[in-house]
Order: C-alpha cells, then structure tokens, then sequence
C-alpha cells in the first residue's frame, strides 16, 4: 500500500487572509487552492470524503457525482495536487480521503478573525 501525497502544497504554503500583508507568491499559493475548490463537483467530493470514515475508491465516487471515472479522476487529481487529499494505492485501485492537517490549515487561512491588538482591555 503506497500512499501519495505532493511534496510541496498549496495548503502547505498559505498564509491567513487576516494576516498584515501577503506576498505575491503566498497570493498565488492561496489562489491556487480556491480554484482547487472553485469547481461544485469538487466541492462534493470533499463532501463526501468529509462524512465518510474510510478512505473512498474512485469507482465509488462515480453513482454518487454522476460523472464518468476518467472525470472524476481529474477532479481528485486537481485536490490531491492542492494537498487536500491523500490518495493510498492498494493493487490496481487509488482510495482517497482528506487530509487533516490540510484542512485544519484551510481552516487559518480563512480565519478572518483578527487577533486582539496588545494592550488592549477587554
């Protein structure tokens, strides 16, 4: 069983939106992973992985999004390469599931809540 996962990210590289400034390079890493997440078929992909316990089969992606293996496989490629999922090999099938560090840095970088100023009371 191989799992795989990109050695550079896009989820890896992002700073939060609320940070001072970003560079040009942490605005093209954070735009890359929302056009990762800007198609609804992927959307629902990481739906269904979101609320299933084990890692899916493509083949049992394909009922549920009503597209074709050979799309389907494209839109997990677009979010393995984003690093929001990992994809393990097991004989000829690829099983896919979200990665959890992946999303809990998702989750910062969409964090708008800025932090408290210093000194300040509450």
């Amino acid at each position: 069983m191989t799992t795989i996962t990109p050695a550079t990210t896009a989820a890896a590289c992002c700073r939060p939106l609320a940070a001072p400034t970003l560079s040009d390079t942490e605005a093209a890493a954070t735009a890359g992973l929302f056009r990762a997440l800007a198609d609804p078929h992927r959307v629902r992909i990481v739906n269904l992985l979101a609320t299933s316990p084990d890692p899916i089969c493509v083949c049992d992606l394909t009922a549920p999004l009503g597209l074709s293996q050979p799309t389907v496989s494209h839109h997990l490629k677009r979010l393995v390469t984003a690093g929001l999922l990992t994809r393990t090999r097991r004989g000829p099938w690829a099983y896919y599931a979200l990665d959890p560090g992946a999303l809990a840095r998702l989750a910062a970088i969409t964090d708008l809540s800025s932090p408290e100023p210093q000194g300040a009371n509450p």
